[in-house]
């Protein structure tokens, strides 16, 4: 399964449909691969979504969707690409909590700028240079004083400066 950065959703489908898309493809019939769309649309949160446009959500809404239909594949492989990039804090973390549950057992490729999407990851690998210059959990790469820890400590420093500037 792949998430694109772009939502690629289809804006003649509902939510639902969109979602069912990769079922429709094996030839599932409609009642059931609408059944299994919603569920998935359940588990991010957009089950009141099912039957709105695109164009009528938001664009995190779009996302969830775009990551149900990827979940909803069933693949055993799941390729992220800067699937969060464009989410606000709430968003995102509503993903990160479905992918908690809906992802166990599956080898999942995380490719993220914000450093907050892979805090609690097993495995993160910081590419310098096209090659890996660490690699670790956060725990371990924070521990080690390199890389990682000084794009943390600017990422905590940036968040920072955002939040005390809308509070002003």
């Amino acid at each position: 399964g792949f998430i694109f950065q772009s939502y690629n959703l289809l804006p003649t489908m509902t939510a639902a449909e969109n979602v069912a898309l990769p079922l429709m493809f094996k030839g599932v019939d409609k009642k059931t691969r609408l059944a299994r769309a919603r569920k998935e649309l359940k588990s991010m949160g957009l089950l009141g979504r099912a039957n709105h446009l695109p164009t009528e959500m938001s664009g995190g809404q779009q996302q969830r969707i775009s990551i149900a239909r990827a979940i909803l594949k069933d693949a055993p492989i799941v390729v992220f690409d800067e699937a969060t990039s464009y989410s606000d804090i709430e968003n995102e973390h509503k993903i990160q909590l479905a992918l908690q549950n809906l992802l166990r057992g599956k080898t999942t490729i995380m490719i993220a700028h914000r450093l907050s999407t892979v805090t609690n990851v097993d495995q993160i690998f910081v590419i310098q240079d096209g090659r890996v210059a660490e690699c670790g959990n956060s725990r371990e790469l924070l521990a080690k004083d390199g890389i990682f820890s000084r794009m943390w400590k600017n990422y905590q420093t940036s968040v920072q400066w955002k939040v005390t500037k809308e509070v002003q």
